[in-house]
Order: structure tokens, then C-alpha cells, then sequence
């Protein structure tokens, strides 16, 4: 199934788990907005991912190994996936350490 067009109702799930998911879809705004829509009202999306690092000597790195990564195994690890979860409407993301939390 892909994340972008989940075959499911909306407000169908009380939660919703990606773990390690937005690395390597294509368009993941559309993933994450499919997941809130499945998602209940009042439920929550809890999401572990791959994100940028705040660090910027490791961010710069992480750019540079990007294309690699991508090519070798097929995820992004340069994505900044706490700024698309809070662009799609969630009211409260965060990273948390190595993942991202939306509700």
C-alpha cells in the first residue's frame, strides 16, 4: 500500500506509526497528510524518522552522503521531516532526540 493513498476511511485509526518511512517517499507531504486523514480527531501520528541534524557540521555532512545513501538504499536522511509535519497542520511536532513526534 502507499502512504500517499492509504485505502482506508477517513478519521478511521484512533493512532497511526510510521517508523523510518518519510526517508523514502517521493512526495512525503502527501504521505503525511494521508496519515492525518486516517487518523482520528484527538488521535495521534507518532512518526520515527530519519531527520536533518541541528548540528550544522553533521547537517553538512548529512548532505553530502545524501545523494549516496539515496542511491545505495533509497532513503533521504537529509530530510527536514519536523518542518513537513508541522507544514501539514499538526499542532504539536517535535523532534525529539532521533525522531519526530506529531499530534
Amino acid at each position: 500500500m502507499d502512504v500517499q493513498q492509504l485505502d482506508f476511511p477517513d478519521n478511521h485509526f484512533d493512532s497511526v506509526i510510521g517508523t523510518f518511512l518519510f526517508c523514502s517517499v517521493p512526495g512525503p507531504k502527501q504521505g503525511i497528510l494521508e496519515l492525518k486523514r486516517v487518523c482520528k480527531p484527538g488521535g495521534e501520528v507518532l512518526l520515527l524518522e530519519h531527520v536533518l541534524s541541528s548540528n550544522k557540521i553533521a547537517a553538512a555532512i548529512m548532505h553530502l552522503l545524501n545523494p549516496i545513501t539515496v542511491r545505495l538504499v533509497g532513503a533521504n536522511i537529509n530530510r527536514e521531516t519536523v518542518k513537513t509535519v508541522q507544514a501539514c497542520g499538526f499542532s504539536n511536532a517535535e523532534n525529539q532526540g532521533n525522531g519526530a513526534l506529531a499530534k
